[in-house]
């Protein structure tokens, strides 16, 4: 299988790593000079193209799957959707015009579509409510993936992921010192992330489909810092309820929204596909980095 991962950053460098090992062709895209060495230094092909720009898509061989995986780098909600909207039209259209368009499509989304539920759990078939400008993007472009592949004979899956952690991303010091806002922290590896996409593609699952790709078991944030300091030897860190961290009156309107919302994220669909994690919940998932930050 031929994959090409545009906006192949955290998850498409380890994305491509999974797939070239086992044996298909990886192809990531970015449009940087770093980027590109990024990618290069993962172990795979490299293509420079802005997944914007039509003109750029078309130095990207044909493929049978495309993973659309860029990131609007944190910037504001009119930029998002130039990226996750526009970029991802732009993407499905470059492809699917060609003589040889590919099979499906892969866009990777986010659990925070689905707003606040009350620390209720959530899946697939939980309506979604984006509560900010840029999770309400996100939602639009969910659909543009489900819906414009099929108008180039190709299908689309919507790949939700929960907070991603791993390597360069596991924030000890932020739950070690606190203090800690209350909430729940639904969350999966990198590793886990990339290979629930691999898996999909590979194994030929949820086509026109959304999936969730979350770990076995959301934690309190609380508690996931108690177990954190516990397993250091170190006093567990202060904690705080919402309303306090609230009161503290320096919040963005985006930031009070995200510590309003409460809910849990269950895999049991991705599971039911089959998908056998690695770090199946995060004390798997952080054995090694607390290693290396307890020993230092």
């Amino acid at each position: 299988m031929d994959v090409a991962i545009l906006g192949c950053g955290y998850i498409g460098c380890a994305l491509g790593r999974q797939l070239a090992a086992r044996g298909h062709r990886s192809i990531g895209v970015r449009r940087s000079e770093r980027g590109l060495e990024q990618i290069e230094t993962a172990g795979f092909e490299a293509v420079q193209a802005d997944i914007t720009d039509a003109d750029q898509l078309a130095e990207i061989p044909d493929v049978d799957a495309v993973v659309f995986a860029a990131s609007s780098g944190g910037r504001d909600a009119e930029a998002a959707r130039e990226i996750y909207v526009e970029g991802l039209k732009t993407t499905i259209d470059a492809f699917g015009e060609r003589e040889s368009s590919p099979d499906r499509l892969v866009y990777t989304s986010s659990t925070g579509v689905y707003g606040d539920h009350g620390g209720d759990w959530v899946d697939e078939e939980t309506p979604i409510d984006p509560t900010t400008a840029k999770t309400e993007v996100l939602a639009e472009a969910e659909r543009v993936a489900l819906e414009r592949p099929a108008e180039h004979g190709f299908d689309g899956t919507v790949a939700r992921f929960a907070g991603l952690y791993g390597p360069d991303r596991y924030r000890l010091e932020r739950y070690l010192e606190g203090p800690v806002t209350e909430g729940y922290l639904n969350m999966v590896h990198r590793n886990d992330a990339a290979g629930s996409v691999r898996y999909l593609l590979t194994e030929d699952r949820a086509r026109d489909d959304i999936v969730q790709v979350v770990d076995d078991e959301p934690v309190s944030k609380w508690a996931f810092a108690d177990w954190l300091a516990h397993e250091c030897d170190l006093p567990e860190p202060p904690k705080q309820t919402k309303a306090e961290r609230l009161e503290a009156g320096d919040l963005s309107e985006a930031s009070r929204r995200r510590i309003l919302t409460s809910k849990r994220c269950s895999n049991g669909y991705l599971r039911d596909l089959g998908y056998e994690f690695v770090y199946p919940t995060y004390r798997e998932g952080y054995r090694d980095a607390l290693e290396a930050y307890c020993g230092e």
